[in-house]
């Protein structure tokens, strides 16, 4: 028997209700959870975060079957979820705590990452830069219970509808 073992990826891009949503429905992806990553304080809550003051950015982390989805998919939906040309902002969210971030666990992810970003800026998709930090994953902290799976505990297909 073959035994698989699951990794994680996370990722910013604006909203993490609609963004956990998007990557909940993907064949491959185990489980998702949304919370705060690249702050600066331990423990922040939703309020905390909303303030713009500790650095943290509402992120989507996800665990995923290498088997079934390539973290190459991963990539390709993040880019196609949000713009990636908007620093501190997705659609009528503004501050930093919604900028777009690719988390890195390891030198694989973060080679992918950085190609992925290098093609995309090479595509022309898009007129302006691509704002897009890449950086190594930080302590992630899970957000408060009714923000998980949000949209689907509440009948919404995306985020303000």
């Amino acid at each position: 028997m073959v035994v698989h073992k699951y990794k994680k990826a996370s990722f910013a891009a604006g909203c993490f209700w609609g963004v956990e949503a998007i990557f909940r429905s993907l064949k491959g992806v185990i489980s998702t959870s949304v919370g705060y990553m690249g702050g600066i304080i331990d423990d922040p809550t939703y309020e905390d975060v909303c303030l713009g003051l500790t650095g943290h950015a509402e992120t989507v982390e996800i665990i995923y079957d290498p088997f079934k989805i390539s973290y190459k998919k991963l990539l390709e939906t993040f880019w196609n979820k949000h713009d990636p040309t908007t620093k501190n902002r997705q659609g009528h969210d503004i501050g930093s705590q919604y900028r777009s971030i690719i988390f890195y666990y390891d030198n694989e992810q973060k080679k992918l990452a950085m190609e992925s970003k290098k093609k995309l800026e090479e595509s022309d998709k898009y007129k302006q830069s691509i704002v897009t930090e890449i950086i190594p994953k930080t302590t992630f902290y899970p957000a408060e219970d009714y923000h998980q799976q949000y949209l689907e505990k509440h009948g919404k297909r995306f985020c303000g509808v």
